[in-house]
């Protein structure tokens, strides 16, 4: 089941946190509990991309894009994630997730996250999501979204390899090959 209490919290802790630059780390704070679990006792991997919307949701809040999306009655869709597992989670472990928009370019804003475990002091994870605002004719600008914010700053340069990433995905097939018969 999705974390919607977690969810509710952090929107509201967000509310009062203040606004954020564009570029800045937000920090999210929450425990591994027994039903993140999957059946080798660690964090589930799908459920760590679940909370990591622990974090995300506060950068649009803080940053004001939620509230632009709002207003505008755009959508906030992911387009894609690449995601790395390096240390294991287990239960009632603590967790620090970090979160920033690294940059945009004309189609989407490309967010970074990890996931630290202070007592350890090692990062378990990593992903790196592409993400849209959306309206009923398709993906809206960045800059169109940044005008609305009063941002005319241009991205900072996106690291090397967020823009391999992105030319590897230009490159996959789509729609994918999955017969549906076999």
């Amino acid at each position: 089941m999705y974390p919607f209490v977690r969810q509710l919290k952090e929107m509201v802790r967000a509310q009062f946190m203040g606004p954020m630059d564009l570029l800045d780390t937000h920090v999210t704070h929450t425990l591994c509990w027994p039903w993140d679990l999957d059946g080798w006792g660690e964090l589930n991997n799908g459920r760590s991309l679940t909370l990591y919307d622990l974090g995300r949701f506060p950068v649009f809040i803080r940053t004001g894009i939620g509230r632009a999306a709002l207003r505008n009655r755009w959508g906030l869709t992911m387009a894609g994630a690449a995601a790395m597992w390096r240390r294991r989670v287990r239960i009632f472990d603590r967790i620090d997730i970090h979160s920033r928009l690294i940059g945009w370019d004309h189609r989407f804003f490309y967010i970074e996250q990890c996931m630290w475990l202070p007592g350890k002091r090692a990062a378990a994870s990593s992903v790196i999501y592409r993400s849209a605002c959306t309206d009923r004719n398709g993906i809206v600008a960045p800059q169109r979204v940044l005008d609305f914010l009063g941002h005319d700053r241009p991205s900072p340069p996106l690291p090397g390899w967020v823009g391999k990433w992105t030319e590897a995905e230009a490159q996959r097939p789509w729609p994918p090959f999955c017969a549906e018969d076999g």
